[in-house]
């Protein structure tokens, strides 16, 4: 009897072990972008500017979003997260932004393949915002790790 006893402790105190190293592998990480006209590429004349935030949960690849600009040309056409490139670079869009009219502030979440949160932590990814003046994009910003 007491060797069952003792073996459950252990199994117990093991699971215990392996739940709180998983949940120690998952983390949420915070993002950010300055959105200039001056790194779009090729570079803009536009008073516009903006500001990207966001979280990456790393266990469910979850990018939760927030993005506010102004002094743009005019209303935004579109807009988009592109990747991978680096900074100076262009790449295809991976997630558009679907608000109709696109307005700031702009508020989301989209849920990336694995594939892509490794190319966006490992910084290849930019934010921008296309308007009718500017249709191949106002301003940018490439998305880094913040604090």
């Amino acid at each position: 009897m007491k060797k069952i006893s003792k073996l459950i402790r252990t199994a117990v105190a093991a699971s215990a072990l392996l739940f709180v190293s998983l949940a120690s592998h998952a983390a949420t990480l915070h993002l950010q972008a300055e959105l200039k006209a001056s790194t779009e590429v090729p570079p803009k004349d536009s008073t516009g500017t903006g500001h990207l935030t966001a979280t990456l949960n790393t266990d469910t690849n979850e990018l939760t979003y927030h993005i506010d600009f102004s002094g743009l040309t005019g209303p935004v056409i579109a807009a988009h997260f592109h990747g991978p490139a680096l900074e100076g670079a262009n790449a295809k869009p991976q997630v558009p932004i679907k608000a109709s009219p696109i307005t700031s502030p702009v508020d989301g979440k989209v849920t990336l393949t694995p594939e892509q949160s490794k190319d966006l932590l490992d910084g290849k990814w930019y934010f921008n915002l296309h308007t009718s003046a500017n249709p191949g994009g106002e301003i940018r910003g490439q998305i880094v790790k913040s604090e």
